[in-house]
């Protein structure tokens, strides 16, 4: 509804409300309708009123001649679904649009102005819907609050949701990626410990070729030397190492790292960077401090003699000429 109509529903001239509008810059209907009750019997000016009701105000010959004929003249419009008088035009296209009324006629009922009592419950009417526009328009605002509260939380749990979801893909994949490293690993044990028995088989084929009558000689060498200090001076290592980890320098700069058996030879250690570089060409290791070039014969001692326990750092080299 326009500012017009709801100050012309409650009775104020359609002049004086479209005056009270323009004076008051059309602020809206609370402040229009004070300065209306505020200046009720105060002239307006004639610019001001509205050129229909001039025209209609103006007298006409043959309105003059219905006058002096004593014939009726029309003052309104008035509903006959409801009975409801209405004063020009305007009202009565919003009246049809409000109630779908749709039956008209003229009138010679003239629609009174409202009194001061009825202004006033009108006045607190209007007051009362707008307060309750109030009401519904901060019930609405907080509604919308509400829901868009929400929605944030929604929001903050489904990305909490999808973090937590993909951590676990992640670390899913960390755990495969371990579990296949194992397996790696393992599976090149596996051929580092087969390449060291079919290099035993070899050399012990060799041997017993270059002397057939003493088979047996190189072994209590060997098992003398398990005794013995180790070659650097220092006293091997107590029992209870099981494992010790071995890194090992290239010749490139990088390093390769692994755990092995204190029972495994110092050539499950060459056999092992031969399958992870794929090395084929001879190569010799050594350590740095103290510095030594392991010797054939030590490729066949167990790396708890060689004082490769716990731990050692082992630098591959050129063989020696």
């Amino acid at each position: 509804m326009s500012d017009v109509q709801t100050l012309m529903d409650m009775g104020f001239p359609r002049d004086r409300v479209e005056y009270a509008l323009s004076v008051t810059s059309h602020k809206g209907v609370e402040i229009a309708m004070e300065w209306l009750l505020a200046h009720g019997d105060e002239e307006i000016p004639t610019a001001a009123a509205d050129p229909a009701a001039t025209e209609d105000s103006a007298p006409s010959s043959s309105g003059a001649a219905d006058v002096s004929g004593g014939a009726a003249v029309a003052k309104s419009l008035k509903c006959d679904d409801c009975g409801k008088v209405l004063k020009d035009q305007t009202e009565v296209e919003y009246h049809a649009a409000k109630t779908g009324h749709s039956n008209f006629s003229e009138s010679t009922e003239e629609k009174k102005a409202l009194t001061e009592d009825e202004k006033k419950a009108q006045l607190a009417l209007i007051e009362e819907k707008l307060k309750q526009k109030r009401v519904e328009r901060e019930e609405r605002e907080k509604a919308d609050a509400l829901e868009r509260e929400r929605n944030r939380i929604r929001s903050g749990k489904d990305m909490t949701e999808a973090r937590r979801r993909m951590e676990e893909i992640e670390m899913k994949k960390i755990v495969d990626q371990r579990k296949r490293e194992k397996e790696e690993e393992k599976a090149a044990r596996d051929r580092v410990r087969a390449q060291i028995e079919a290099d035993k088989a070899a050399r012990k084929a060799r041997a017993e070729q270059s002397s057939p009558g003493k088979p047996s000689d190189a072994v209590p060498s060997v098992s003398s030397t398990t005794t013995a200090t180790t070659p650097t001076g220092v006293k091997s290592p107590p029992r209870d190492y099981t494992e010790t980890r071995i890194q090992v320098r290239l010749q490139d700069g990088s390093t390769l790292a692994s755990e092995f058996n204190v029972k495994e030879p110092l050539s499950a250690v060459r056999v092992f960077i031969q399958v992870k570089t794929g090395i084929e060409t001879p190569f010799a290791l050594m350590t740095t401090f103290p510095r030594k070039i392991f010797a054939d014969d030590d490729y066949e001692k167990p790396l708890e003699v060689l004082g490769l326990v716990p731990s050692a750092v082992i630098t591959m080299t050129k063989p020696a000429a």
